[in-house]
């Protein structure tokens, strides 16, 4: 049994009071990379009696652990292993009010400002530092026209904040490595950019780059020299400036790893109206209920207690979970559980905080309220996924923990020899430095960044947001695609697909007649009865009387005729039935899933009209798309099977890979279970009841016209409401890998390539300065190929 609590002091007395486990999830602080999380991973789980799991992505640590151990002990191993951990503060309430609707001073909401702006203000001025201050050096370093009398000297006075305060991160984060005996792309970083700069220093102090005159000659020649008239500033500068670059993009998008929390927590009503029954003593006198006597109240959602009555009035958010009371109409669910029909609502029908009330006037109970709600714990479910969801490792890391070891190991080596040859301390001295600042990774921090840049900004143009660059690597691996079906496979909004009349009546006349009286009605399923009777018909008339019968539909005069449309019941309760062919019209719209509506008037039935949520003319050629690319395309909604089956034969979906009646926990698990059937799941959707699931999945797409809960806990955003684009964001994807993955091998082919020159002391800082050029040179050019990317046609 698993108990979860709440603070150090609780923790400490549940660790030591009982034998059941806790668990507690603490921020960290201080990772710049995946091995780091990896690395606080694992010596949390060398403690006896824990198991943990660090997010790299969410920078958080969620950790289940015995009664022997304290959430001090946690803490103290994070902070051993060179980082920082404590247990995140809850976010006060968007505002707590007492009985009366009167703001508590103490719990009001705290004045808004950017926190992720003000945590990522450090790393921006430190991106901006190094880019103003390295352009110059560089430009004059490979620019021989530019450098004039001195102009080393100016390097280095530019050069050296960048050095110093620009690359400290990677400063600190390869001391905090190299205690624990760990190497990473900052332990790479910061041996190269030191060893440029430093031999830089020594060059102009001690050696000959200092004298006036001083110039980097246009030789390519390789021969033996001793070093003293060269220096790597420009080096130094510009690989800091470039990978700092990376990281800034890097963070920006990693900050939004909680945007989905808060986007499905801003989804409730801020505010509701409560039936209070009396006048509270000292208040000044609210709106009175002429129904009930009961004065109206607006308070904050976050003071509503259960057993509360609250008001919902057409088009307005349900407050919180409860029963109705009083009152009937339609409401729009959609958003939470991808039913397309609204569903109605009658006295003793349970209803769900964040829905819209789309018809009547609603009377509701509170049963649940803050954390219990149906929206508390889908938010719920998108934080467990969003933290269980490993962060990709980096494949420059990876490279890194081997290259680095190898680059000392050899820099030590070529040291030894010389020295053992007697060539001297400079010699050996220059061909060991030389071996360090060839091994710097200039073309390493353009791989990433430039394909990024290039491969992102394509998919801006074709209206794909690629987050980051762990996305990249999940889409290698896809192999099934989840579709959801409202908002993703579907339009989500209701439409008039067909009008099957009785003999003798024409179309046009039904739809004039039907479409006047349910163009004065709310309910979604009129809205796309008269849409579609306008579209086709033109200009509708306007009718001379008008009435809402709950539950069954809309009746009045029109032209002169006493207009019923409706359920079949609105026309039994007028002792009308359906002649045969209307009816089995009507079952067979119901058995394909799909609303049939009946319309009569003087006294017969004239017509059945079938509205349904109306399938994208383009999923049919999406699907295609992504079964092309190797993805198994599996239907997946919280609507009836009959329509979920009758959208799957539209666009090509097997009834074997339809599933039907979800709800939002349900979609999550069947993320879950076929992950552990082997299976890399994407998932497309557009609505909060996606959220989770998407976050779950491997890879998650979000239609951009859907909700931003959906968008922020997903991988890649369809700007397009086209779900081909999503084939295409996949292809965009794997080639936006691809080319990062080239320019990681070549950036490090030409490093390893120059590191026997430099070992053997024959480098001039034309042959170091020209291998960086091209290799950046190429790694730019190989990137900007992402730009001649086309959608499929």
């Amino acid at each position: 049994m698993t108990t979860t609590t709440t603070g150090p002091a609780a923790q400490d007395a549940q660790a030591t009071q009982g034998t059941q486990d806790a668990r507690v999830e603490l921020a960290i602080g201080g990772m710049t990379c995946a091995s780091c999380a990896a690395r606080i991973e694992k010596k949390l789980n060398r403690m006896d009696g824990v198991e943990a799991t660090v997010n790299y992505a969410t920078e958080k640590a969620r950790v289940t652990f015995g009664p022997d151990i304290a959430v001090r002990d946690l803490i103290a191993t994070v902070e051993a292993t060179g980082y920082t951990a404590r247990e995140p503060t809850p976010e006060p309430p968007p505002g707590r009010a007492d009985r009366a609707g009167q703001q508590d001073p103490a719990h009001a909401t705290p004045p808004t400002h950017d926190a992720e702006d003000d945590a990522l203000r450090p790393l921006r001025q430190r991106l901006l530092t190094a880019v103003v201050l390295a352009v110059p050096v560089i430009a004059m370093a490979m620019v021989p026209a530019l450098q004039f009398t001195y102009w080393q000297w100016l390097s280095l006075a530019l050069a050296a904040p960048v050095v110093t305060y620009a690359a400290w991160p990677f400063h600190r984060a390869a001391f905090t490595n190299a205690r624990h005996g760990a190497a990473t792309m900052d332990t790479l970083i910061s041996l190269g950019t030191s060893a440029a700069f430093l031999w830089s220093l020594w060059a102009l102090f001690l050696g000959t780059a200092g004298e006036p005159g001083m110039t980097h000659p246009f030789e390519l020649t390789i021969a033996r020299g001793d070093g003293a008239g060269n220096i790597y500033l420009e080096a130094a500068a510009g690989v800091t400036a470039f990978i700092l670059a990376g990281r800034y993009f890097e963070a920006r998008s990693k900050r939004k790893a909680g945007a989905a929390l808060k986007a499905l927590l801003e989804l409730g009503a801020r505010e509701v109206t409560v039936l209070r029954d009396g006048q509270p003593d000292g208040q000044p006198d609210g709106r009175t209920d002429e129904r009930t006597g009961s004065r109206e109240e607006l308070i904050p959602t976050s003071a509503l207690q259960v057993g509360d009555r609250f008001l919902v009035r057409p088009g307005e958010k349900i407050a919180t979970d409860g029963t109705v009371v009083e009152g009937a109409s339609a409401v729009d669910v959609s958003m939470l559980t991808g039913e397309s029909v609204p569903v109605e609502a009658t006295v003793g029908s349970a209803v769900t905080g964040a829905t819209v009330n789309a018809g009547g006037r609603l009377v509701v109970e509170a049963t649940r309220v803050g954390a219990d709600t149906q929206l508390a714990r889908m938010a719920r479910l998108v934080e467990e996924a969003q933290n269980g969801k490993a962060a990709a490792q980096r494949l420059a890391d990876r490279i890194s923990a081997v290259f680095v070891p190898v680059v000392i190991a050899l820099a030590l080596a070529t040291l030894a020899f010389w020295l053992g040859n007697g060539a001297g301390l400079t010699a050996a001295f220059t061909a060991a430095v030389a071996v360090l600042i060839i091994a710097c990774p200039c073309a390493l921090g353009l791989a990433t960044p430039t394909a990024l840049m290039v491969g992102t900004g394509r998919g801006a143009q074709l209206g794909i947001l690629i987050k980051g660059p762990e996305v990249l690597e999940s889409t290698r691996r896809v192999d099934t695609v989840v579709l959801d079906k409202t908002g993703t496979v579907t339009t989500g909004k209701m439409a008039l697909l067909a009008v099957h009349t009785a003999e003798g009546e024409d179309e046009e006349g039904v739809l004039r007649l039907a479409g006047a009286l349910e163009h004065s009605s709310e309910h979604p399923v009129a809205r796309a009865v008269a849409t579609g009777a306008a579209a086709r018909v033109g200009a509708l008339p306007v009718p001379e009387d008008f009435a809402n019968v709950p539950g069954l539909g809309v009746q009045g005069i029109v032209e002169g005729h006493a207009v019923l449309v409706g359920r079949e019941k609105l026309l039994a309760e007028w002792a009308m039935e359906l002649p045969a062919p209307l009816a089995r019209a009507k079952a067979e719209a119901e058995a394909a899933g799909r609303t049939a509506v009946v319309v009569a008037w003087d006294g017969e039935a004239r017509a059945v009209l079938v509205v349904a949520d109306a399938v994208k003319p383009t999923s049919a050629e999406a699907v295609r798309r992504l079964r092309a690319l190797g993805l198994a395309p599996v239907l997946l909604t919280g609507d009836h099977r009959a329509a979920a089956e009758a959208v799957a034969r539209e666009v090509g979906i097997g009834a074997d890979e339809v599933i039907a009646e979800v709800m939002p926990q349900d979609k999550l698990d069947v993320v879950k279970r076929l992950q552990g059937e082997g299976r890399s799941v994407a998932m497309v959707g557009d609505g909060v009841n996606d959220a989770a699931a998407l976050a779950q999945a491997d890879l998650g797409l979000a239609m951009g016209t859907g909700t931003d809960a959906a968008i922020e806990a997903s991988d890649l955003t369809l700007v397009r409401g086209d779900l081909r684009a999503a084939a295409d964001a996949v292809r965009l994807a794997r080639r936006t890998l691809g080319t990062i993955r080239s320019n990681l091998f070549w950036a490090f082919a030409y490093n390893v390539a120059a590191l026997p020159l430099a070992a053997a002391g024959l480098l001039n800082p034309m042959i170091a300065g020209a291998a960086m050029a091209f290799s950046s040179v190429f790694v730019v050019g190989n990137s900007l190929r992402l730009r001649g990317f086309r959608a499929a046609s």
